[in-house]
Parts: C-alpha cells; sequence; structure tokens
C-alpha cells in the first residue's frame, strides 16, 4: 500500500472536521477559564485522530464487505479496496490496531481523569462502529447526519474542555449546553457535509439499499435542509458571543456568509458527486478557518 492510498483510505482530507472541534474546545478554555493541561490534551489528540482514521478505514471496508453481488461493478470500480486491490485481511488488521491503540490511550486517560470520559468515549466508539457497521448502519438511515455532527461536532469538543477542567468543579451540566451551542457552527458544517455526499449519491445509496435522509425528504427537501444547517450554525455562533462564551471578535467569521452561499448555490443547481461535493467540503474548510482565526484574535485582543 504506498502513502498516497494510505491517506485516501483514511480520508486525510476529512481530518478537519475532527481538528477543527478540538481547537475549538482549546479556545473555549482559554477564553473562559485560562487553564490548558497540555499533556492529557496531546495525547487525545493522537486518539482522536487514530480513531478517526480507524472509522474511515471501517466505513470503507464495511461498504466493501457488505456489498453484494448486485454491487459487483461498485465494489471494482468506486469502492478503494476494490479499485486497488487491497487485502481485506490486511485493511482489517490496519483498522483494528488503530482503534486497539486509540482505546489503550482512552482508557489511560479515564484512569487519571475520571468516570466521565469513559462514557463520552463509550458513546463516541459505539458510534464510530455503528455508522457504517452493524445490522442497521447510522450512515444507511435518516440518523446518520444528525450522529456524526453530534459525534463529530459536540463530542470532540466536549471531550477536550473536559480534559482541561477535570481537575477543577467547573464541568457542570450548564457548561454542557454551553459548549452545545459553541460547538453548533461545528455540528452543522459536519452534517452538511454529510447530507452533501448523501444528496450527491442518492441513486447510488438506493442502489445499495440505503434510506438515508434524502430518500425521506427528497432532493429539494434536502437541499432546503442542507442550507439550514449553516443558517442554525451562524445562530448559534451569535449566541455564543452574546452570551459571553465567545469573544466578540469571533464574528468576524460571519464575513464568511457569502463564500457559503455561493457554495450552497452551488449544490442546489448542480447535485453530482465529482462536481458539487467539492463545495460542501470547502464551505467546511472555509468556517473552521474563519471561526478559529477568528476566535484567536478574540483571545489576543479581547
Amino acid at each position: 500500500m504506498t502513502v498516497q492510498i494510505f491517506l485516501e483510505l483514511v480520508e486525510i482530507k476529512a481530518k478537519i472536521a475532527s481538528v477543527w472541534p478540538f481547537l475549538l474546545g482549546l479556545i473555549f478554555v482559554q477564553a473562559n477559564f485560562q487553564h490548558l493541561n497540555w499533556g492529557v490534551t496531546s495525547l487525545f489528540f493522537v486518539a482522536m485522530l487514530l480513531f478517526n482514521m480507524a472509522v474511515d478505514i471501517n466505513d470503507n471496508y464495511q461498504d466493501y464487505t457488505k456489498a453484494g453481488n448486485q454491487a459487483a461493478a461498485w465494489k471494482k470500480n468506486t469502492n478503494i479496496i476494490g479499485v486497488n486491490h487491497l487485502a481485506v485481511h490486511r485493511i482489517f488488521a490496519l483498522m483494528a490496531s488503530m482503534a486497539v491503540v486509540a482505546g489503550i490511550i482512552g482508557l489511560y486517560l479515564v484512569w487519571v481523569t475520571g468516570w466521565p470520559l469513559l462514557l463520552m468515549g463509550i458513546f463516541c466508539f459505539l458510534v464510530g462502529y455503528l455508522y457504517a457497521g452493524g445490522p442497521k448502519p447510522l450512515s444507511g438511515t435518516p440518523t446518520g447526519e444528525f450522529f456524526a455532527g453530534f459525534t463529530m461536532g459536540y463530542m470532540i469538543m466536549l471531550i477536550t474542555v473536559y480534559l482541561n477542567l477535570y481537575q477543577t468543579a467547573q464541568f457542570t451540566g450548564t457548561l454542557l449546553a454551553r459548549v452545545l451551542l459553541a460547538s453548533g457552527i461545528a455540528i452543522a458544517a459536519i452534517a452538511a457535509l454529510l447530507l452533501a455526499n448523501n444528496i450527491c449519491d442518492a441513486k447510488e445509496d438506493l442502489d445499495l439499499n440505503r434510506k438515508t435522509i434524502v430518500y425521506y425528504l427528497g432532493k429539494r427537501g434536502s437541499l432546503w435542509l442542507f442550507a439550514s444547517f449553516y443558517v442554525l450554525g451562524y445562530l448559534s455562533l451569535i449566541v455564543s458571543v452574546a452570551i459571553g462564551d465567545l469573544p466578540r471578535w469571533s464574528l468576524l467569521a460571519l464575513l464568511s456568509i457569502p463564500l457559503i452561499y455561493r457554495n450552497v448555490q452551488g449544490l442546489f443547481r448542480v447535485q453530482v458527486k465529482k462536481e458539487t461535493f467539492i463545495l460542501a467540503v470547502r464551505s467546511l474548510g472555509i468556517l473552521a478557518l474563519s471561526t478559529v482565526v477568528a476566535e484567536v484574535l478574540g483571545l489576543w485582543w479581547g
């Protein structure tokens, strides 16, 4: 397996969707508590990336192994395992080793920081596996976007916040809600990315017996839901600034609205994977960059 194939297998381009909420968590803690634990936070970052890569490998592995004879052409010409003639047992071993190492690091962090991390970790591991695994994968149901957005956008940020506050009495129920609001723009953008993928793959998903939310809403309804995700994300950012959880400079991220609007319009016009799915990817990158830069500026200048 070449490096290029490996990076494609783990979907390295999509890692921004996990790094972004991690950075938002650090910024949130620094802005509100000025208390960062770099040791446990760095270990979590490694475990998070390893597990995220394992999940993406599992998505490709499950799709390949579960595709029936009627999907032989898809396995051969589309799925990365079939296209590159990769050994299935080696792919499984790679995926399992990454998940095991991530799990060992996670258990060490639980031992150091306490049981709340165990509960959050179990939830993330379950969603990570069930997204493509199990008898009824979440990716083939109307709930895929919700679980992906919530787990990556919110739980990664929440765990990051917890690891930096576990030694204090600040980790409360109210804080859970505040973090949820501050992570809203990440949740929305990640959910929109998955929805854009499902909109473009609507016919292919039906051929593979997947009934995503696009099956129930239709393409037009799904496109409007896609657009509404961004609206909700921007609103959550504004409210989080208004209640004082994010620096006022964070509102600079609103300057990205024209770019996001243009990308949304592009998907409304054409829903072809190779042509317009990239627009949702770009929107995710734009929002990640603009929010992180704006919030870091807020930390510097208040």
